[in-house]
């Protein structure tokens, strides 16, 4: 087995970032390096990282954002895999055992994701059928919602550099950019066993502090309709989605009478239409 690289990026979370590493160093899997990085943190996350000198990589930039703090860390490591853990998050003890059993060291491209818990004030939440995780290949899944946690997977190196990695220029909805342009090519192997829990409900995640996320889903599909070799059903489910999407935020943007903003959403999603026509 190659090493396995997790980056663990983190800002002022120092209340539940032990959690995280803990999780990480109680691993049964053992062949691994440990990255964490302070996103400009200002509160006592330097001095708790301190107590682990020795045992983990800390890396420390100015406030640039998740994306950002990953790719920093991608930069820095040294595995042949690269696994990934939000600092809210934490692994149940096998999660890297049971995916490095699912690796071929014959194949280059290799991606893996596991089930996994949700828990909210304390309390298990039980997943609707749409957020049902699946492996294989599942684009126009992914299109809806976001299948993939980001805590939950497992990437070769050469994958991620062949599909890019976060885009830095997202504030939110990267890992849906990322997992869009990764699931469009390439198949995911799939862990049925919950390996991860998601702590859900705190004020400072970025779906409560971000306002209107489908707003950077959109992007992230107009970015994959740009990529050539796109298949043409592919393309079609993307098209669909983006109206849908569109839709949805230009009715939100109306409703509170920001009607420019709304109409530049219904002329993108008219648009797109119009090129299909013009394909065909």
């Amino acid at each position: 087995m190659p090493l396995v690289s997790i980056v663990i990026p983190t800002y002022n979370r120092s209340h539940v970032l032990e959690r995280a590493i803990l999780s990480v160093l109680r691993q049964t899997f053992k062949d691994f390096e440990l990255i964490v990085v302070d996103d400009g943190s200002f509160d006592s996350t330097s001095r708790l990282l301190s107590e682990y000198e020795g045992k983990i990589k800390v890396l420390f930039q100015k406030n640039r954002g998740v994306s950002a703090a990953r790719n920093l860390g991608i930069r820095h490591s040294r595995g042949d895999l690269i696994a990934f853990l939000d600092s809210d998050d934490e692994w149940l003890p096998y999660k890297l055992a049971k995916q490095a059993a699912l690796f071929d060291p014959g194949k280059r491209f290799f991606v893996s994701h596991t089930d996994e818990i949700w828990i909210r004030a304390g309390k298990v939440l039980h997943q609707k059928k749409i957020h049902r995780k699946q492996g294989g290949r599942f684009f126009v899944r992914a299109l809806e919602r976001c299948l993939i946690s980001p805590s939950s997977v497992m990437i070769s190196r050469c994958l991620l550099d062949t599909v890019g990695w976060f885009d830095e220029a997202l504030p939110a909805a990267e890992d849906y950019d990322l997992w869009l342009r990764l699931t469009a090519f390439h198949e995911v192997d799939f862990v049925p066993e919950p390996l991860i829990i998601k702590h859900g409900g705190a004020k400072d995640q970025l779906s409560t502090i971000i306002p209107a996320i489908d707003r950077h889903r959109i992007a992230a599909i107009v970015k994959i309709l740009s990529v050539p070799g796109l298949r043409r059903d592919y393309r079609d489910a993307a098209i669909l989605e983006l109206n849908r999407k569109c839709a949805i935020v230009a009715t939100g943007l109306a409703k509170r009478g920001r009607h420019e903003e709304a109409d530049t959403y219904d002329e993108l999603a008219r648009s797109y239409q119009v090129d299909t026509l013009r394909s065909e």
